[in-house]
């Protein structure tokens, strides 16, 4: 059984579509971050960055003391060793596949955070930075459309691997970003496609009815490291 710290959010979303991808039996265990539970020193045992997700693998592979992982791509790295799974076995497609969920780790999910931040949650709208962002979006997007138009099918190729599993709950988020999608076409079409599969239904669907409706002042205050948790 595999624990999964986790809330409802793009970077959770990555490890329970993967998780259901591989079929691993996994046990939620929420973490309220507008509450500031991230910050526990419990949760900051197996996440010293303080963000979720991270697992506990209490089943490693060749037994032993279970196996704690933080950090969205080392996690997918990690599952996918762990199974066989959605990373390939070749040299220069397994490269391929890595460079693309590295760009993810350090790109498309940091820049539409940032987009995302100062667009919708930010209390001062600042027409520098929605500028700026958004601008890096549309650049990300630009990005992602061009791979895909060039391999014509997933993003590190022909095969569906983490690299897709990493980009596709960013790029459910695109019309709150203000993405024009109708402007990047490639990415349109593998959006749709991925959206079908079981397994990313099931991945998106884990935590959503358990989302408010509304975030309070005093949790996005916490999420934003403006202050503590009220005790």
């Amino acid at each position: 059984m595999i624990d999964l710290h986790f809330a409802a959010t793009p970077n959770g979303w990555k490890i329970t579509i993967m998780l259901e991808e591989c079929g691993l039996p996994y046990a939620i265990k929420p973490v309220n971050i507008g509450a500031g539970e991230q910050f526990r020193p419990e949760f900051l045992a197996i996440s010293p960055n303080n963000r979720i997700p991270a697992i506990v693998d209490h089943d490693p592979p060749g037994g032993g003391a279970p196996v704690s992982v933080f950090e969205t791509g080392a996690i997918l790295l990690y599952l996918a060793e762990r199974t066989g799974r959605f990373l390939p076995t070749d040299l220069r497609a397994r490269m391929r596949t890595i460079e693309w969920l590295m760009w993810q780790m350090a790109g498309l999910g940091p820049m539409l955070g940032q987009n995302g931040h100062f667009r919708l949650y930010a209390p001062e709208k600042l027409p520098y930075a929605i500028d700026r962002y958004g601008r890096e979006a549309d650049r990300l997007y630009g990005v992602l459309d061009r791979q895909l138009a060039h391999t014509g099918a997933y993003v590190a190729g022909d095969d569906y691997s983490i690299a897709d599993i990493a980009c596709f709950p960013w790029i459910i988020t695109h019309k709150a970003q203000g993405i024009d999608m109708s402007q990047f076409p490639h990415v349109a079409r593998w959006f749709a496609d991925i959206r079908q599969r079981p397994a990313v239904i099931a991945g998106t669907a884990v935590g959503r009815m358990a989302r408010p409706e509304e975030i309070t002042a005093d949790a996005k205050k916490v999420m934003m490291g403006i202050e503590e948790a009220k005790s």
